[in-house]
């Protein structure tokens, strides 16, 4: 008698998990749906509005950027961006140093980054860029190579127009290089001194698909 209850009981226990564990599966199964049914559009590509810069400004910094984006969940995005420009100053003082190198420096860079959604389309993100430098000098010839790390902490706001297909992000960011090598003495002597980080607003743009 006490076997047929104990079995009786074993067997409504496994019933009553087994239902559990069906109910359980079938609400993961939707919630998984529910999600890639959501991020109908993981895929973007972008640049930023400060690009057009270089076809009105009489020395331009010949600054081009090309983004991709990957959205992970709704809330979280991989960035990879590749980018290039030029100037003849230090960064920490950009549009506002006292001296000028001797010469130019070319950059040219394949970063990654992080992009984090956190109330409405409110994000932060951080990227780091490996940047390659190359030193000219006043005659605009070569002179050597340099590597630098660029690091960026953004925070901006996201505005969406057809769907969610155009956005646009405007931010403001912080902007660090901690490593700088192999500068020519005559612009490591005006490089001296100066800050390795500046802020600056942003004007990106993207479309997603």
């Amino acid at each position: 008698m006490k076997l047929k209850r104990a079995l009786s009981v074993l067997i409504f226990v496994l019933s009553i998990t087994s239902t559990f564990s069906q109910i359980l599966a079938q609400t993961e199964s939707v919630s998984v749906q529910t999600e890639k049914q959501e991020i109908f559009r993981r895929h973007s590509i972008g640049s930023s509005l400060f690009v057009s810069f270089n076809y009105f400004v009489e020395d331009p910094a010949d600054y081009y950027i090309l983004s991709y984006g990957y959205q992970l969940t709704q809330k979280d995005v991989f960035i990879v961006e590749a980018w290039t420009w030029k100037y003849n100053e230090p960064l920490g003082t950009y549009d506002n140093s006292e001296k000028m190198y001797p010469g130019k420096i070319r950059a040219y860079g394949i970063g990654a980054g992080y992009q984090r959604f956190h109330w409405k389309n409110l994000y932060t993100t951080i990227e780091a860029t490996p940047l390659l430098q190359q030193f000219y000098d006043s005659d605009d010839n070569k002179i050597q190579k340099g590597i630098q790390l660029y690091l960026q902490f953004i925070a901006g706001y996201r505005f969406e127009f057809f769907n969610k297909r155009l956005f646009i992000e405007p931010a403001y960011a912080l902007k660090y290089w901690p490593v700088d090598t192999n500068f020519p003495k005559s612009f490591a002597d005006i490089e001296r001194g100066t800050p390795k980080h500046i802020f600056e607003p942003s004007l990106n743009f993207g479309f997603r698909f």
